[in-house]
């Protein structure tokens, strides 16, 4: 996707749009590349794969919590595992990203998936098949209070907190609330992990 077209596109998002051509495709220089801070990352994996996999690497050093799309030309599966693992949460093929884009960047920016559902599912299906994720499976969290359902069920259908907010008339502040207690109830960190998480135990059955 050229940059005037990827502007185009964003135009209305309500983002202000910063675009960067790069000068070098050289992982060496991706990787020492100086990253602006950024509400969401929008990387063309145009380039070879170990290419994109630096730069997607500098900006999650610098910025732990960046929220990254990577849009490309018909990703394989096992490339977007890859890049599911290394932390990216939107994954656009071109022809997708004409029509997508404009609404993958908001849900992403909150924290959701914007993730072809069947690769999500055969990732999870992945996950499952690691020792670690046995270990997950087995793992079952303290009993969840009708609130806290209700907001992972939000959480689940890639829902900001405002939005989740609104469906069931509470602050925002106490949907945070939930969502740390559901965190910590499931043992993970990030709401990322508890959405895959339960993707898994949907999976297995449990």
């Amino acid at each position: 996707m050229v940059l005037d077209e990827f502007d185009r596109l964003l135009s209305d998002s309500g983002y202000q749009i910063v675009s960067r051509q790069l000068e070098s495709m050289l992982a060496p220089d991706l990787r020492n590349l100086d990253v602006p801070r950024a509400t969401v990352y929008v990387v063309d994996a145009h380039a070879a794969r170990q290419a994109t996999g630096a730069l997607l690497g500098n900006i999650l050093d610098h910025y732990a919590g960046a929220r990254l799309i990577v849009v490309g030309d018909k990703f394989k599966e096992t490339d977007s595992y890859a890049l599911l693992r290394q932390g990216v949460k939107g994954i656009l093929n071109y022809d997708e990203a004409r029509e997508q884009l404009p609404r993958a960047l908001p849900l992403v920016a909150a924290g959701g998936f914007w993730v072809p559902r069947p690769v999500l599912s055969r990732f999870v299906d992945s996950i499952l098949s690691t020792v670690q994720g046995r270990r997950m499976r087995g793992d079952s969290p303290a009993e969840l209070s009708r609130r806290e359902q209700e907001v992972l069920n939000g959480l689940l259908e890639n829902l900001a907190n405002k939005e989740v907010a609104d469906r069931l008339h509470i602050s925002e502040r106490t949907v945070k609330f939930h969502v740390s207690n559901l965190l910590a109830k499931f043992g993970v960190r990030r709401r990322a992990d508890l959405i895959l998480l339960c993707y898994q135990r949907r999976g297995a059955g449990t």
